[in-house]
């Protein structure tokens, strides 16, 4: 008789235990249950990558602070203007008011050769 009796509940408490994980289940795949945890997915999703973004933008400023001093960006800046420079006067030896070059007297390739022998 005590077989019959603990088995009979051993078996009740299965039935209830199994109907209990089923109607769980069958409530969290219900269109509305489906639709909060896609939301609430996403609102998490958005977190991350928000966190993500700040993060690229402080290590960003971060490096580029490094940068700026290693080239030397962040130094103070000096109000007075640097000193004017000088050009350097090319000489045009081929002015038609000058003289010709030694190099092209006595040749065809003169700066007064205008082609006249044609």
């Amino acid at each position: 008789m005590f077989r019959r009796t603990f088995w009979f509940t051993a078996g009740a408490a299965a039935g209830v235990w199994a109907t209990t994980k089923v109607n769980r289940k069958l409530k969290q795949l219900t269109p509305e249950s489906l639709a909060a945890q896609a939301a609430n997915k996403a609102v998490e999703a958005g977190h991350k990558l928000k966190d993500f973004a700040l993060d690229v933008r402080d290590n960003m400023a971060e490096r580029e602070a490094q940068l700026g001093d290693a080239l030397g960006l962040n130094d103070p800046v000096d109000r007075e203007l640097p000193a004017q420079r000088g050009f350097a006067v090319i000489e045009n030896t081929f002015s038609t008011h000058t003289k010709q070059p030694k190099y092209l007297e006595n040749t065809r390739y003169s700066i007064n050769n205008r082609n006249e022998d044609h």
